[in-house]
C-alpha cells in the first residue's frame, strides 16, 4: 500500500498514514490502515467523505472486538470514531440515544440508572453501538434489532441519513447498512423497570461471561455464527478442536467458539486456524460453519 498516491481531504480531526490497527483491535495483530481517520464530529466526517475520491474504500472500525485485520493491512480509509461520538442520553418513552462510539456497557448502565429495562444484554456485548447496529450484535437471547428504533448513518458519499430499524433489513448477525457507511448514532427503546432488578440482571450477565469466556485474552469474540438450531461451540468441541493450536493461535479451552492470540500469532495464523476448525467441523458433522468475525484487509 502506498499512502503517497492519495490526496486526503481536509479534516478537523486526525489523519494518520499507515495508522496502526493492532494497537487497539482485540487480537492485537495484523497490518496497518493505509489511512486511519478520526473525525471530530458528524459534520467533519460528512464533509470528509463528500470530498474523498469515491473510488477509495472506507471501513468503519470500533474497538475491533470482532475483527481479524489481515497482515498486509487495510487499503483506503479506516474510520475510527473518537470519544466525542460516545455520548449517551436518556429520552422520554424509555428511550436511550447513543453515539456510534459508545460501548455496550455504557449504554446498558445508562439505561439501568434511568430505570429502563430490556437493554441489559448490551452489557455482554464488548463492542461499540455502531458495530452492534451494523452486525445486529446479540447475546443472552436478545439482538440489537429487538431494541433499535432508528440509526443515523453517514453514507459513503457524505450524506447523513436517519434510517428506521425496518429499513436495515435485519437478520441474524446481519444488516443492510451499506458498505462504507458509518453508524454515528442509534436510538434504542426499552420498557420501564426497577434499576435494582436491571442491575442484578446485568451483574448476572457479567458473571456468566467471566465464567464462560476468555475475556482476559487476546481474542475476537464469537468466531462462528450459530447454525440454525445448533451451537457453534458444541460443533467445534465435538470435532475435537478444543485447545487446537497453530503457531501462537489457539482455540480457547474455556469456550471453543473463541480463538486466541497467545502472544505472537499473525492474523494469517488465526484465520488459518479458523479455516482448519471449519474443515474439521464439516467433516465431523456435515455443518459448514459461517464466520461471525469480520475479516478485512489483504494478506501479507
Amino acid at each position: 500500500m502506498s499512502s503517497a498516491t492519495l490526496d486526503m481531504p481536509a479534516l478537523a480531526g486526525t489523519i494518520a498514514p499507515s495508522g496502526s490497527l493492532a494497537d487497539f483491535i482485540w487480537f492485537r495483530t495484523g497490518g496497518p490502515a493505509e489511512w486511519l481517520v478520526r473525525p471530530r464530529d458528524v459534520d467533519d466526517l460528512a464533509q470528509f467523505l463528500r470530498a474523498l475520491d469515491p473510488a477509495v474504500p472506507v471501513l468503519p472500525v470500533g474497538v475491533g472486538s470482532n475483527l481479524i485485520v489481515r497482515d498486509g493491512g487495510v487499503s483506503g480509509v479506516v474510520v475510527r470514531l473518537p470519544k466525542s461520538f460516545a455520548k449517551v442520553a436518556i429520552e422520554p418513552g424509555n428511550r436511550v440515544r447513543a453515539g456510534g462510539g459508545a460501548m455496550g456497557i455504557t449504554v446498558a448502565s445508562a439505561a439501568r440508572d434511568a430505570g429502563i429495562a430490556g437493554l441489559e444484554f448490551l452489557r455482554g456485548i464488548p463492542g461499540t453501538t455502531g458495530g452492534a447496529v451494523r452486525m445486529n450484535a446479540g447475546a443472552y437471547g436478545r439482538d440489537t434489532s429487538d431494541i433499535l428504533i432508528e440509526a443515523t448513518l453517514v453514507l459513503r458519499d457524505g450524506r447523513v441519513e436517519t434510517w428506521a430499524a425496518e429499513r436495515l433489513g435485519y437478520t441474524y448477525r446481519h444488516s443492510d447498512v451499506p458498505a462504507g457507511a458509518i453508524v454515528v448514532e442509534a436510538l434504542f427503546e426499552g420498557t420501564a423497570g426497577d434499576p435494582a432488578v436491571i442491575g442484578a440482571e446485568m451483574d448476572r450477565i457479567a458473571e456468566e461471561r467471566e465464567a464462560s469466556q476468555p475475556l482476559r485474552s487476546r481474542t475476537g469474540g464469537s468466531t462462528f455464527k450459530n447454525p440454525p438450531g445448533r451451537k457453534a461451540w458444541q460443533l467445534v468441541d465435538e470435532a475435537g478442536c478444543r485447545g487446537l493450536r497453530l503457531g501462537d493461535a489457539q482455540v480457547s479451552e474455556k469456550h471453543c467458539n473463541f480463538l486466541l492470540n497467545l502472544g505472537s500469532a499473525t492474523a494469517a495464523d488465526i484465520e488459518a486456524l479458523g479455516e482448519e476448525v471449519r474443515r474439521r467441523v464439516l467433516a465431523q458433522s456435515g455443518v459448514s460453519l459461517e464466520w461471525e468475525i469480520q475479516r478485512v484487509g489483504v494478506e501479507a
